[in-house]
Parts: C-alpha cells; structure tokens; sequence
C-alpha cells in the first residue's frame, strides 16, 4: 500500500510534468505569455545625488550606463566609499538602457544550463545583472521600470555618492611604475560651474567610449582600425517610439511573426524581431540612413520601442555629428512609419512619439590592454585563466555604412573575458569597463552586450579591493595568479560565477583545414553565421571557384596593403565572368591568384613552383590538397594562411 502510494505520486509528477511543460511553452507562444498581458507603468523615481563630492573616496565610477551601476554598486558592497560621476546632462541612470531606449536585452545564455521552462530564460551572467533583470519585465522592459531597477540597486547601498550632470571630468594623473601614468583622481566641473579635484585609490572608466582611459593616454584603435579601416563604425541607431501599441495590436504582431516562414523572427510578451522586408524602405537619405528589419520592445503605457534605423557616418565625438544623426532620422522616421504601414496592416492606428534622447552608439574606441580578447577565443571557446566575466552571444557586426549588410561571424558557445583586457596599457590605476575593453572588432560584436560589461564592472570593483588591500597596481594583480584568484572568489562571493570550464572541441576544429580556418576568421574574410553553419566541415569541403579566391585576396590588400601591392583580378581578367564563378579552382589558378595579389609578375604555370621557393606556400600545406585540379574552400584557406603568416607575418 505505501510503496503503491509513493508510486502514484511519483507518476502524477511525471504526468503533470510532461503536461505543465508543453502547456507553459503553448502559453508563451500563443496564450499571452507567461503574463498575462503588460505589468502597470511605473512612476519615475527621482535620484538621489550630493551637490558636491567629497575630497576623496576609495574608488570613482565613471559613467552611468549599466555597466557603471554594477561597478558603483559592487564597489560598495566590498566596503569601498564609491563616487558614480557622470559627464552628460542625465537625471536618471541606466544610460544606454534608459535614455537611448535599448530596450531589449542581448543576454548571454550557456547551454548547459539553459531551462527552456522558466518564466525568463536562465542567463549566464549572474550577480549584479541578474538582480536587475529579476527586477523588470522580460528580455525587453519599460525603461521607466530599468530606471527605477538602477536607482533602487544604487539607493540602497550607504556606501555611494552620486553625481550627475557635471560639465567635465578628466584624470589627474602623476607617476606609476615603470613609465607608466597613474591617474591619481579626477579633476570636476560641478554643473554650477564650481571646480573639484577628487582624490581616489581607483577610477573604473564605465564610459562608453573609455574617455577617462583615453584622456590618461591609454592607447587604443578607432573602429575597425585592427582591420585597416579606422573610418568604419558600426551603424549608430536612433531608437524610435510608437504609440497606440495596444493588447490588440501586440496580438496580431505575435500571429504574423508566428506565421512567418523566416526562422530568424519570433515574439513573446514583451519582444519582437522580424518584418525583414522593411530591409526595403528607400531612405529618403541614402547615404545616411537605412532600415533593417524591426526589433520590437513594449513599454508598459501601450507604446513600442523600435531599434530598427540604422545611421551612417555618425562621429560620436563630435557635437556637429550628432546633431546632424537627429535630424536625418527626424526626417526619415514619418516616411519609415509610412512604409511599415503599407506593408502591415496592424501597424496602422500607430502614431510616432518620439526618438531616443541619446543615439545608440555601438562601437568607437578599442582600448589595448595588457591582454587584447581575439576573435579566435570566441572561435575556439576558450576559457581564460583570470577570467572575469563569460560571454555567448553572437558576433554581430552591424552595417557599416549603406552598401554593407553586416555580418555574423560566428557564434561562440561560451567565452571568458580576462582581466588583463581591462587593465589599459600605459594607464595605472584605472580599469576600462565598458564596450570600449581591449578586444578587437570582431570580438568585440559580441562582448559589447550590456549583461557581459556589467559583469566585467564587478569583477573590477572586486579587483579595486584587492588592489587596495594589497597595496598593488592593476598591471601588478593581472600578473599574479593569488591575487586574481582572491579578485575573483570575491566576486563570486557577491553572486558572480566564474567557475573554470571545458567545452568539447567542434566538428570544424578536427577538420585538417582548421589552421586555415582561423586565419580567414581572423582576418574577416569568411563568417561562420549563426550556428556557425559556415564553418560545418560539409561546407570546408566544398568546391571554391577562382572568383571568390580573387575576391578574398581583394579584401586582404585592403587589410594589409604594404603586403600586398598588386592586384588578384588580374589572375582572371581573361577568365569568362561567369567561369570564373563556377568553374573549380585549380592549384595552379590559385597560385597565379596570390603571385598577382602579391605584386609577381609571373605566367601561371611558374607560380606555384616561385611561391615555394619564397616560402610564401608551403610544401606541407600542399600536401594537404586532394586534388589540385579541384580545391575545397578549406584548402584555399590553408594557402591564405600561409601567405599571411610570410608575408604579414600572422600566425595561427
């Protein structure tokens, strides 16, 4: 009889199991979500700020987007007296969350512990940014709500100082070790003009162009200046506000996007992304302005967030640029709205209300540190010994200007940020928190999401402790496994996790053409896309063709054009256009392709024997080909791999 009873338990559990979870899932898709409908708007709440800080403070936060909170707010936890200062006109926190509109979450999820049953998706990154996140709506939020979430984490802590709305903040810098300056403190422009000099032990620059790092002679790239391209930016995005987005409206979004045959689309309660066919508005300002298909956020007042219109050539240093960036989009939006209409009914009762206050700027300065985050971490997942936070999303470079449709370079399934790439080259005592970390561009696509840098902020607030208990520089703990390794049980103490991992190998990592994988990854000339589906090993063993050969060593002259001072189409100007798409490349092709790129004049039967004897392919490599009458994209990799590392010298 009890075993009967413990029994039936067991199998009503069972049963209430496997029913609850296809039900919460048809609930999410179909029914409304898992709220029913949107929560109530909330009042802003004012922040509390001192109308002049004190003299000195064990450490400054520079800056109050969400990576600058969770500094300020792990700082105090440790017991550390902790001033968040601010340089622009804000009144509330949360910065590119709250007042440039970024309403939707670009979370970091680990597969191995994702729980497709919970109310919000477990996120890898835990702690502080896990404690704002329980505190709004979904994976997109009323900004009123953000704010409010912002203000209360920083409130609450007895050790915080706030100070917005200041007219200028630059480092006060004195000697350090080894050459190095030491920024001492900040110098202050009050908002009434009255000018402080603030001592502190140590400043974390949460600024999303590093200007403090900057202003203290830290160096860094401009762009993708790492790629030769220091004018290109990633698109700016002026964030736009509908209004009249009410229950009903939210219901036929969902029904469309259910329906919609495009696997890159989907919608729950609070977000939407798809409608890839607004990809065809014709921007009233080409050059300037275009619009990609519509991310959607709902606030709680029946109104939506669209992060959708993509601006180009915005200098985000200069006033003039900015400027200019709102007036292109005040210009474009009623057209925009006009077009999204015409192609959707259920947009029609929706009215313009308004642009962002603050653009959303992705991308400016990379700063070198002590460690630079490459995009080969990202490829092969690895973890880092002094990691400080972990990353998974998407490499997403976003268009560059109107003719670039952007690209995803890979999709990394779990990566550690290190602390070294924190710790700004010639600068002590200042860590960079924000976007604007040493990691390359492409990297950088993906560690620039805001729960990743929030979790970068309080690992560094927990190295400012151990920095000054220790009495030892940034630079000095970075080099000290005992010290990194006390910086981050403090973290974890706080909530962080930071547990070493090891992940299996990919498929296309045992693949024999890896080497030369890495190297057209690194150089940006393949993208794996999501799921890395490019980087399948069916695909590295598919025909390549001596246009796309061509083509890649034409990028590769503009990445490195010291290298590279001839020209790769002339190895086909002969060639019919379409033969040259479609025909296999041959060894012999290819070897003609990268002597012309190369700036040898040679006939094609010479240059493989020529490029052997420069040392510019390798007879190994060679080997490696099944048959030279037909080489696979994985073969003419290995081959771009071993001009670059002769004749750039890059290694793999």
């Amino acid at each position: 009889m009890f075993r009967n009873k413990w029994f039936i338990l067991a199998m009503t559990f069972v049963l209430l199991l496997a029913i609850g979870g296809p039900y919460l899932v048809w609930k999410e898709k179909y029914g409304g979500g898992l709220h029913n409908g949107t929560a109530e708007s909330q009042e802003l709440e004012a922040v509390k700020t001192v109308k002049a800080p004190s003299d000195t403070y064990d450490v400054i936060v520079v800056g109050t987007d969400p990576e600058g909170v969770a500094g300020a707010v792990a700082a105090s936890r440790h017991g550390l007296k902790t001033l968040l200062v601010d340089g622009r006109s804000r009144e509330i926190l949360g910065g590119l969350m709250t007042l440039g509109w970024l309403n939707s979450l670009d979370n970091n999820y680990d597969q191995a512990s994702y729980d497709w049953l919970a109310p919000k998706p477990n996120v890898m990154n835990k702690g502080i940014f896990q404690e704002f996140y329980d505190g709004i709506e979904g994976t997109s939020f009323d900004v009123t709500t953000a704010a409010n979430v912002f203000n209360r984490l920083v409130a609450k802590e007895k050790n915080i100082d706030v100070l917005l709305k200041t007219q200028s903040i630059t480092p006060v810098l004195g000697e350090g070790k080894e050459g190095a300056k030491l920024v001492t403190g900040l110098d202050i422009t009050l908002e009434n003009g009255e000018k402080r000099t603030v001592k502190a032990k140590a400043v974390l620059d949460a600024t999303q162009d590093a200007d403090v790092a900057a202003a203290a002679g830290a160096p860094f790239s401009r762009g993708r200046e790492d790629l030769n391209d220091p004018d290109s930016l990633m698109a700016v995005t002026a964030v736009f506000r509908l209004k009249n987005a009410d229950d009903s409206f939210w219901k036929e979004v969902r029904k469309y996007l259910d329906n919609d045959n495009d696997s890159n689309t989907g919608a729950d309660t609070y977000s939407a992304f798809g409608y890839g066919d607004i990809k065809e508005y014709k921007a009233q300002n080409p050059t300037k302005a275009r619009m990609r298909g519509l991310n959607i956020g709902r606030n709680n007042d029946n109104t939506i967030l669209i992060n959708s219109l993509q601006l180009f050539g915005v200098n985000p240093f200069d006033p003039a640029s900015i400027k200019e960036a709102f007036a292109v989009a005040e210009q474009e939006l009623p057209h925009v709205l006009q077009f999204i209409k015409e192609k959707h009914p259920e947009f029609a009762k929706l009215e313009l209300d308004g642009v962002a206050p603050e653009l959303y700027v992705r991308e400016s300065r990379h700063i070198y540190g002590e460690y630079r985050l490459s995009i080969l971490d990202l490829l092969e997942n690895r973890d880092q010994w002094d990691r400080i936070a972990f990353g998974s999303y998407a490499v997403d470079i976003q268009s560059t200007g109107p003719n670039d449709p952007g690209a995803v370079s890979m999709e990394p399934h779990k990566y550690a940020v290190p602390f070294r790439s924190i710790v700004p080259q010639k600068v002590d005592g200042l860590l960079v928190v924000s976007r604007s970390a040493s990691y390359d561009t492409l990297p950088h696509g993906s560690a620039r999401v805001i729960p990743l840098g929030m979790a970068v902020a309080e690992s560094a607030a927990a190295a400012a402790k151990v920095s000054i208990d220790h009495n030892v520089t940034f630079r000095e703990l970075s080099k000290s496994k005992e010290q990194v390794a006390q910086m981050q049980d403090l973290a974890v103490k706080k909530g962080l996790e930071l547990a070493p991992y090891t992940l299996p190998r990919q498929a296309y990592q045992d693949h024999k053409a890896y080497p030369g994988l890495k190297a057209v990854v690194y150089t940006g000339l393949v993208n794996g896309s999501y799921g890395n589906a490019n980087f399948d090993p069916k695909e590295l063993d598919k025909p390549s063709n001596p246009q796309r050969f061509v083509n890649q060593f034409a990028t590769l002259k503009k990445r490195y054009p010291q290298s590279f001072k001839g020209t790769s189409s002339n190895a086909i100007a002969g060639m019919d256009a379409d033969k040259a798409k479609t025909d296999p490349l041959t060894l012999q092709q290819a070897a003609y392709t990268i002597a012309r790129a190369s700036g040898l004049t040679l006939k094609p039967e010479q240059a493989e024997a020529e490029l052997l004897a420069k040392r510019l392919l390798k007879e190994e490599t060679l080997k490696l080909i099944a048959d030279k009458g037909k080489l696979t994209n994985g073969e003419s990799y290995l081959l771009i791999k071993d001009v670059l590392e002769n004749l750039v010298n890059l290694r793999f």
